[in-house]
């Protein structure tokens, strides 16, 4: 993995936008429309709001960041969401209840921090659904880590697929915007990328097919991770292995495959 300290030195304040989009999606199969229901419950229990903001606060101490604010929402009849905004530097303890205890922050000290860090801040929205004919279900979650400084998302990406049952995963990743070195040329970077995956474990990457499509000249970054190896029982709800016939082990592997390489390409296959 690729080292993320940062060793330029520059005037003034660090202003770049650092955003990194993450769609990670969980393929399952359920076998009736009651397991379907039952497996969307499931996951809307184990996602739900709480978790996420758990996730997001665990993922601010990773990055070097400090919580300011958050807020969550659970949905019906599914799906739930958090977001947390976050800033560079802590303010003072007399000043911010921190905790990710869900500190909040003095009324009017809170209407000026958001008008200038809003650029800093994470959000995660889930999305379970099942495919109306075949019992494939789907659960889809969106995150998004914006930072404004020298602090950077690229540090959590390990975590993060490893706080889902990833079974496909898209990551967007770009800079924005320009800071100054000391003698005041312009920086559009302030760390050295190729690719996204140089920030993901080599144990984790083993377990993905992987692509990038990169903009280097816009310092744009999209790499697109699919699992390789299903084990069939980790894919079935509520169902064992063994209670399945030989040749329904493969139509439903097949099914569970068809699902990801669609999400995958973005394309569907006839």
């Amino acid at each position: 993995m690729t080292d993320l300290n940062d060793k330029i030195r520059l005037y003034g304040f660090n202003n770049l936008t650092k955003s990194l989009s993450f769609n990670i999606y969980d393929v399952c199969y359920a076998k009736s429309q009651r397991e379907q229901q039952d497996y969307i419950k499931y996951i809307d229990e184990q996602y739900n709001s709480d978790r996420l903001t758990k996730i997001l606060c665990d993922v601010t101490e990773m990055i070097g960041a400090h919580v300011l604010n958050i807020s969550k929402q659970d949905y019906d009849p599914q799906g739930a969401s958090a977001t947390l905004l976050i800033s560079e530097k802590n303010l003072d303890d007399d000043e911010i209840d921190d905790s990710c205890n869900l500190g909040r922050i003095g009324s009017d000290q809170k209407q000026n921090i958001v008008g200038h860090l809003d650029k800093s801040h994470l959000t995660v929205h889930t999305y379970p659904e099942f495919h109306p004919d075949n019992a494939v279900t789907t659960f889809r979650v969106d995150i998004d880590v914006a930072t404004c400084g020298k602090i950077t998302p690229l540090k959590c990406l390990d975590y993060l697929i490893g706080s889902f049952d990833s079974d496909i995963i898209t990551i967007d990743y770009r800079v924005r915007g320009f800071t100054r070195d000391e003698k005041g040329q312009k920086l559009f970077i302030d760390h050295d990328i190729t690719s996204i995956q140089n920030y993901i474990a080599s144990e984790t990457l083993k377990r993905y097919d992987a692509i990038d499509v990169n903009v280097y000249q816009s310092n744009i970054f999209h790499t697109k991770m699919m699992i390789k190896e299903i084990e069939l029982q980790n894919y079935l709800f509520n169902t064992d292995t063994y209670e399945l016939a030989p040749k329904r082990r493969l139509e439903i592997n097949d099914l569970l495959r068809r699902e990801m390489i669609e999400i995958f390409s973005g394309q569907n296959i006839f």
